[in-house]
């Protein structure tokens, strides 16, 4: 491993450790700062540089625009936040095509184990209009690491 394959893997470990702390601050705070979203937006333009996925960025964007204007209309009705929407949409950037699937449903499992794990009283959570809130940063970088670990964010060949 040499080069561009260590400096992905670097980038790979930064994002995750973002991840990380977009996780905590959301479940003391209930917010995802700007500042975590401007790294984590970054942190993917490196490593598509080191990663030579420039041919493919493309598709990732244009997941990411879809993913944004689709969760913009639960934001509008209420049903999530802003942070939500705006780790969601950053962790389809990342992810792209290819592993959207894998995301979807990791982050399925991972907010199920949360709300469950919320209703019971051993994590975190809100009652607002009669429905318990939890943070979702935490099952979307959970999701996110594991898409990683599967294999997202490997060096093109």
């Amino acid at each position: 491993m040499a080069g561009p394959e260590v400096g992905a893997q670097v980038v790979l470990v930064l994002t995750s450790a973002a991840l990380f702390y977009a996780a905590l601050t959301d479940l003391k705070e209930f917010k995802i700062r700007n500042e975590v979203i401007y790294l984590l937006v970054g942190l993917f333009v490196l490593h598509a540089i080191l990663t030579g996925r420039g041919t493919t960025i493309y598709w990732n964007i244009a997941l990411a625009l879809v993913i944004l204007l689709s969760t913009l209309w639960f934001y509008a009705h209420g049903m999530v936040g802003g942070g939500d929407v705006k780790i969601l949409t950053v962790a389809f950037l990342w992810v792209g095509i290819d592993y959207a699937l894998a995301l979807a449903l990791l982050t399925l499992a991972f907010s199920t184990l949360h709300a469950a794990a919320a209703k019971i009283g051993w994590m975190r959570a809100e009652y607002a209009g009669g429905r318990l809130r939890i943070p979702f940063a935490p099952s979307v970088a959970a999701a996110l690491i594991g898409c990683f670990m599967l294999g997202c964010g490997s060096v093109a060949p």
